[in-house]
This record gives C-alpha cells, sequence and structure tokens, in this order.
C-alpha cells in the first residue's frame, strides 16, 4: 500500500470512528429493513457477517475478562477494615440487581408478547455446510485457544497470529519489567483488535436485520418494545433500592445525594461510559455530598471497577426475554446459572469498551441460548446502555454512601460542610 493509499485508509477509519456508535448502528437498522424488503427471504445470505462478528466476540470474551479482573485486582488499593465491606456491599448490589431483573422478566415475560421462529435445525445447517461463506465462517475460531488444541486448525491459528500481530505493532516499544506490565500489555492488544470487531458491529447489525425482516417479517421487533419496557422497569427499581439503601445505611439523605450527583449521572447517561465519569463522580461525592476522602475514592474509584450493577441486570434480563422469544423455558436451575455468570461477566468490565455487548456472550453460552440475537439486541442496546450506565455510576455513589457511615464527618475531614460552597468543579 502507498503512503497516500494508507493516509486515506486511515482518514477513512478515523471518520468512520468520530461518528457514535449507536448513530452507526441506527443508519444500519434503517439500511437492514429496506434490504429486507427488498431482498425478501433471499435476504437470508446476509446474516453470515452478524454471525462472524458474534463469533469474533464470543473469541475474546473469556480472555477479556480474565484480564480486566486480574488487572482490577493488581490496580486496586484495598486497605483497610473498609475493605471487606466494600466486598461484600459490590456483590450484594449486583446480586439484587440481578435478582430484580430477573423477577420483572418472569413477570412481565416481554419476550412472550410475540413468537419467534425457532432456530435453523441442525439438518438445514448441514445441508449449506459445502457452503464457502460457511467454510470461512467455521475457519474462525471460537475462542482463543481452540485452534491449539487438537482439532489443529490452522487457519484459526493465522486469524489469531495476524490479529495479535497487527495489534501489538503500537506495543512493540512497551517496556516490560513486571508482570502488571505484561497483563497491561495483553489486555491493550486484546481491547484493540476489540475496536475493530466493534468498528464493523453496524454491518453485522445490517445483515441481521435484513434477514429477519426479509425472512420472517417483523415479528422478532415487537417484542422489542415489551424488552425496553421491562429493562426500563428493572432499572427504576434498582434506582430505587438505591435510595433506600442510603436511607437505611447512611447520614446522607437521597434527596441530597441525587441533587448532588445530578451532573454525574447525565453525564453517565450521555457518554454512555462510567469510566469517563469517574473524576466527576469522585469530586461531587466529596464536594456536593460532603463524604469523606476514603469512602469517595473506595467506592467510586475503586469499587466502579467491579461494580456494573445495570450491566448485569441487563445481561440476565436479556437471556430470559431470548429464551421466551425462542419458546425456551429456563429452570431455576439455568437462572441461577445466568446469575453465576452475570456477577462474573460484570467483574471487571468496566475497562472493557461496549462491555455489555462483550459480556453478554459468556451469559447466553452458560444456558446455550443462540448468540445471534445479540445482534437484534443492539438495536435499542444504545439508549439502554446510557440508562445502565446511569446506574452502574449510582451503584458507585450508593456504595460510597453506605462506607460513609451513618454519621457525617466533621468539616475538618471532608473539607466542604453542607452549608459551605464548594469550590467550582475542574
Amino acid at each position: 500500500m502507498q503512503p497516500k493509499d494508507r493516509e486515506t485508509s486511515t482518514g477513512l477509519i478515523a471518520h468512520w470512528r468520530a461518528i457514535p456508535l449507536y448513530s452507526r448502528i441506527i443508519v444500519a437498522v434503517a439500511l437492514g429493513v429496506g434490504a429486507g424488503l427488498a431482498l425478501g427471504d433471499s435476504a437470508h445470505i446476509l446474516e453470515t457477517p452478524a454471525k462472524l462478528v458474534l463469533r469474533l466476540l464470543g473469541a475474546l470474551a473469556p480472555p477479556l475478562i480474565l484480564l480486566a479482573i486480574v488487572q482490577a485486582l493488581m490496580r486496586a488499593h484495598l486497605g483497610g477494615g473498609q475493605a471487606l465491606r466494600l466486598v461484600a456491599l459490590l456483590f450484594t448490589n449486583t446480586l439484587v440487581a440481578i435478582l430484580i431483573g430477573l423477577a420483572v422478566a418472569n413477570v412481565l415475560q416481554p419476550g412472550a408478547w410475540t413468537t419467534a421462529a425457532p432456530a435453523a435445525p441442525a439438518e438445514k445447517a448441514a445441508a449449506v455446510g459445502a457452503d464457502p461463506l460457511t467454510q470461512f465462517l467455521d475457519s474462525v475460531p471460537k475462542s482463543l485457544l481452540g485452534p491449539f488444541g487438537d482439532n489443529g486448525a490452522v487457519m484459526g491459528v493465522i486469524f489469531i497470529a495476524v490479529a495479535f500481530g497487527v495489534a501489538l505493532r503500537g506495543l512493540r516499544t512497551h517496556e516490560v519489567r513486571t508482570v502488571e506490565d505484561l497483563v497491561h500489555v495483553a489486555l491493550t492488544s486484546l481491547i484493540a483488535i476489540l475496536h475493530w470487531i466493534i468498528d464493523v458491529v453496524p454491518l453485522a447489525v445490517f445483515g441481521l436485520i435484513a434477514s429477519i425482516v426479509g425472512v420472517k417479517g417483523f415479528r422478532d421487533f415487537f417484542a422489542l418494545g415489551g424488552f425496553f419496557i421491562a429493562v426500563v422497569t428493572a432499572l427504576a427499581l434498582q434506582f430505587l433500592y438505591y435510595l433506600l439503601r442510603i436511607r437505611l445505611g447512611s447520614w446522607a439523605r437521597p434527596l441530597h445525594v441525587v441533587a448532588g450527583m445530578r451532573d454525574a449521572l447525565l453525564m453517565a447517561f450521555s457518554t454512555g461510559s462510567s469510566t469517563a465519569t469517574m473524576p466527576l463522580t469522585y469530586e461531587l461525592l466529596r464536594e456536593r455530598v460532603g463524604l469523606r476522602e476514603q469512602s469517595a475514592s473506595m467506592g467510586a474509584l475503586v469499587g466502579s471497577n467491579f461494580n456494573n450493577d445495570g450491566t448485569a441486570l441487563y445481561e440476565a434480563m436479556a437471556a430470559l426475554f431470548v429464551a421466551q422469544l425462542l419458546g425456551l423455558h429456563l429452570t431455576l436451575g439455568q437462572q441461577f446459572l445466568v446469575v453465576l455468570t452475570s456477577i462474573v461477566a460484570s467483574v471487571g468490565a468496566a475497562g472493557i469498551p461496549e462491555a455489555g455487548l462483550v459480556t453478554m456472550t459468556m451469559v447466553f453460552r452458560a444456558v446455550a441460548l443462540p448468540t445471534d440475537y445479540i445482534a437484534l439486541l443492539l438495536t435499542v442496546d444504545w439508549l439502554l446502555d446510557r440508562c445502565r450506565t446511569a446506574i452502574n455510576v449510582m451503584g458507585d455513589v450508593t456504595v460510597s454512601c453506605l462506607l460513609d457511615g451513618k454519621t457525617r464527618a466533621s468539616e475538618d475531614e471532608t473539607g466542604a460542610g453542607e452549608g459551605a460552597s464548594p469550590p467550582p468543579l475542574r
């Protein structure tokens, strides 16, 4: 590739990434509907990109979660008597969020508002096994370690080698002197690969939407309205749970906390990133709410790396919704497995871009649900992602308030009293 061509290619990629992901997904949905109506049953060939993207996400999910948790634990400054209480609060809040999500999904049953056609039978899949696109899809590894096993899938090894070779080019001069450096390089390279996959997610959405509309019509989309209502209802109940916890376990008053943290909640909703909101969350907890420095830092800075209540709630509801949509019944044991997987998947996911999209593949696979429907959920995920991010931040705020206890600190401890004028926010 000539330098001029390389610059043009880089410029196009930068321009593409400058467009918000939700905007790209909305356009992809509109184009997919048009293509599905135009092509009819023949639009089913367009679902191959979606299957490819979801397979790649499924392959990346386990190592991403592993390295994210390892890095979060290595960097977390857990000291003093509050460390154990912090862990207990984080676990309790996440567990309650998942149980609320499952309860709402079981009561409202949004997936049962309409019926979807069952997944393609194995006979049909075997019949098209000779298709070149299917053969190419089969050569893509389902996991990073899979090609290194007894199956000897050379193409899978080549895929992994090329991906990591390109991703590590930008890190080839990075010094690796400690174990933390090694984990950082590995996680950074995986996130670089993840960014490439996220770049083509709109193409996957386009293909899947076109395939669904062309083959099945709009039947599957009617249930998404019910799913949206159910998720928003569950997130609202989780928010009320936070307010109750603050009222019973902290000196701070719930309405005072919400008023003081409104800027952080709005920023979380607008950016869709609890990590980007983290510094503002900490500052408002100190200056507007008046918490102690240790409580604010433990909850907002340390706890935020492990606290993703909204994401865990959403993933549990998504699994139950897809099961209902396909007419499958998840037993209590399977729902318990969803709870466990959602808890594990949510830990450390704060540092992963589009964490819910990545970790959802693990939750679906835990109960043998088809991951193809994850792309369908992306049509409403861009808005629900902002709602659950705000809940994630409110969870950090709740943990900080509970760590601060029922006795308010003096002005000497906080640096700002209730009646004092806080310094201007940076």
